[in-house]
C-alpha cells in the first residue's frame, strides 16, 4: 500500500497504480521536508545499515532515505507490484540500484521475508490502511534490530491551499472538504478486514508493543504564493481528486465552486489564481527497540 499519498484518507479499494503519478508528484514536492525529517533522524543517532520503507508506494521517499543514509541498504516494501516497478526505475535513475531492493506483499506479513533485522523501519501513512494497527506495530517492532528505530509518519494537520474566502462560492470550502474526507476515513477504517478501534496515541501504542523512548515532532512544509508551475499542478491534481471522490458529500454550491476551480477557462480557477499556496504539517513519531 502506498505511502506517498498525502494524509488524505484513501479508501481501501484505491487503484494505487492509477494514483502513482499523483503520489510521485506530491512526494517530489514534499522532498525538502522528507530530507529534513531524515536529517533529524540522523541527528538523533540513526546510522542504519538496513532501512525498510513499509508501504513505499512508487519509492520517492524510499530514495530520499537512501540518499540521506548513503551507507545503508534500502528495501521498498509494498503490496502493489506496479508501484514497486516505478520505485525500481526511480532508484536506477538516481544511481541507487546497487543497494536498493523491493519486497512485494501485504503488510505487515511481507516483512517476514526479510533476511535481516531492520535498523530503521519507516512507515508513512501506511499503518492506517491496516485493520489492526496495534498488531501491525508489534510486527514492525519484531522486525527491528536491537537499537533499531521505528519512524511512523501519521497525523498532523489538514493541508491548506486557498484563503478562507476565495471570492466565489461560500467561504470555508476547504474546511467542508476536510469534514467529508474525515468521515470517509472513519468509514474506510471501519470497513478494513480485522478492523480494531484504537485511540490514536501513537507514542502509547508504540510503547505498548515494547518499544521505548517515544519522541514526536511535527514538521511544517510551506510554499508561499505565487506557486511554481510544478506546485500549481500538484494543487490542481489534488483538487481534482477531491472533486472525484468527495463531491457527493457536498452541497450543490460547493460542487459548483469546485467545478469553477478546476475549469482552465475560468479566471477564478486554480490554473490562474495568484493566491494559492501550500501549507502542511506532518507529524513523525519515533521509538527504539531495546
Amino acid at each position: 500500500m502506498a505511502h506517498e499519498h498525502h494524509d488524505h484518507h484513501a479508501h481501501a479499494d484505491v487503484d494505487w497504480a492509477t494514483m502513482a503519478p499523483l503520489l510521485e508528484s506530491q512526494a517530489e514536492l514534499l522532498t525538502p521536508m522528507y530530507r529534513r525529517i531524515a536529517g533529524w533522524l540522523g541527528e538523533r543517532g540513526a546510522r542504519p545499515g538496513l532501512i525498510v520503507d513499509a508501504g513505499s508506494g512508487p519509492g520517492a521517499v524510499t530514495c530520499v532515505l537512501a540518499e540521506a543514509f548513503p551507507d545503508a541498504r534500502v528495501v521498498a516494501a509494498d503490496g502493489s507490484e506496479p508501484l514497486l516497478e516505478r520505485a525500481r526505475v526511480r532508484a536506477a535513475r538516481l544511481g541507487l540500484a546497487d543497494r536498493f531492493t523491493t519486497l512485494a506483499g501485504e503488510l505487515p506479513d511481507a516483512l517476514d521475508e526479510l533476511e535481516y533485522p531492520v535498523d530503521l523501519l519507516w512507515a508513512s501513512r501506511s499503518l492506517h490502511h491496516l485493520g489492526d494497527q496495534r498488531a501491525a506495530l508489534a510486527a514492525f517492532a519484531d522486525r527491528l534490530a536491537p537499537g533499531g528505530v521505528l519512524a511512523l509518519l501519521e497525523g498532523g494537520l489538514p493541508p491548506r491551499w486557498l484563503p478562507r474566502d476565495i471570492g466565489i462560492g461560500r467561504p470555508g470550502l476547504e474546511a467542508r472538504l476536510d469534514a467529508v474526507e474525515t468521515e470517509r476515513f472513519t468509514v474506510m477504517r471501519e470497513e478494513l478486514p480485522g478492523a480494531v478501534a484504537e485511540t490514536e496515541d501513537w507514542a502509547a501504542l508504540m510503547t505498548s508493543v515494547g518499544l521505548r523512548v517515544p519522541v514526536t515532532r511535527t514538521f511544517l512544509f510551506e510554499l508561499s504564493a505565487p506557486l511554481s508551475d510544478e506546485a500549481r499542478s500538484c494543487v490542481v491534481a489534488e483538487f481534482q481528486r477531491r472533486r472525484d471522490k468527495l463531491a457527493d458529500g457536498l452541497d450543490a454550491t460547493d460542487r459548483a465552486t469546485l467545478d469553477r476551480l478546476l475549469d482552465p477557462d475560468d479566471k477564478a480557477s486554480l490554473y490562474h489564481r495568484p493566491d494559492i499556496y501550500v501549507l502542511q504539517a506532518h507529524t513523525m513519531h519515533t521509538a527504539v527497540k531495546a
